[in-house]
């Protein structure tokens, strides 16, 4: 799957909302089903966290019949950091993939294998099985020659999101996620986006922050440098401490062709802090990403 770690910064937006803003909103997407971005995988990118189910949350509030199934597949390419703090980017590629059912179960390359256990009409809790693809050497042997490999590991992900309302359809979220092997540590993330102005029945795109936090497990993983590292590369020894590991701004697009085609376009930028900025592999404390999708909608 695409390894789109983007996260998933992207270009700034106005300080927005109108109430005229978001009654544009809700004319634009009265009669359309909201879609998914072509963000995917859940590794380590500057791409942010709310930019995997980007619009779902709001799809309740426009379209309060919701089909039981929702199948949209695709192709997506990705311009990314050959790793997290990296200065050097390269391109990825591979399926766009998003299946939903009755509003309960999805399988998502972005948002993974899960459930909303918990939802009303403008929120929803859900829980999912997700993955962290990891860090290989050969990624860019330059900079991570004797770190070793990051293996890839499955995760849990719990995750809450909450719409303020129809007429200013801000959207806030929180999500945790813990994985077992690999960095074998837990990551979380704060975020908030909304619908912008400028939007058509054909196109239409969202922007907002996000913040991201790590323990020290997950920070060592990819930040640190133990005594066996240092000893192998280029690197002095390095503890990082738990805290903040990054902020960040995203936007994500969706252009419709047709009833049945649509493009999806993400960028972000991320600044990493902390520990994760002071890191000494760390070669970039701002990073970026681009992805764009083709998919076809059943």
């Amino acid at each position: 799957m695409l390894n789109s770690r983007r996260k998933r910064g992207g270009k700034l937006r106005n300080k927005q909302t109108s109430i005229a803003a978001t009654s544009l909103v809700a004319v634009t997407f009265g009669s359309i089903a909201f879609l998914p971005g072509s963000a995917s995988a859940q590794t380590p990118s500057p791409l942010g966290e709310w930019q995997y189910s980007v619009g779902i949350p709001l799809q309740k509030m426009w379209q309060p019949t919701i089909p039981d199934w929702q199948v949209r597949l695709g192709a997506a390419s990705s311009f990314q950091p050959r790793f997290e703090g990296s200065d050097r980017y390269h391109i990825v590629a591979g399926p766009s993939i998003d299946v939903r059912y009755k509003d309960l179960f999805f399988l998502s390359s972005g948002e993974g294998f899960g459930v909303n256990f918990a939802q009303g009409q403008n929120w929803r809790a859900s829980l999912a099985a997700v993955y962290d693809l990891g860090r290989r050497a050969h990624d860019d042997p330059q900079e991570l020659n004797g770190l070793g490999n990051i293996n890839a590991a499955p995760g849990l992900k719990l995750a809450a999101e909450y719409v303020v309302s129809k007429d200013f359809p801000l959207v806030l979220r929180a999500d945790v996620r813990r994985y077992f092997g690999g960095s074998n540590g837990w990551i979380g993330d704060l975020g908030a986006y909304m619908p912008m102005p400028g939007s058509t029945k054909q196109f239409f795109w969202f922007a907002g922050p996000n913040v991201s936090l790590a323990d020290s497990n997950y920070m060592n993983s990819w930040f640190g440098v133990n005594q066996t590292q240092a000893a192998h590369s280029q690197y002095q020894q390095y503890h990082a401490s738990a805290g903040f590991k990054s902020v960040g701004f995203g936007i994500s697009a969706v252009w419709l062709f047709n009833k049945h085609w649509f493009a999806t376009a993400d960028g972000a930028f991320e600044q990493l802090v902390g520990s994760a900025g002071n890191s000494p592999i760390t070669r970039s404390k701002a990073t970026g990403v681009a992805d764009i999708s083709v998919n076809y909608r059943f």
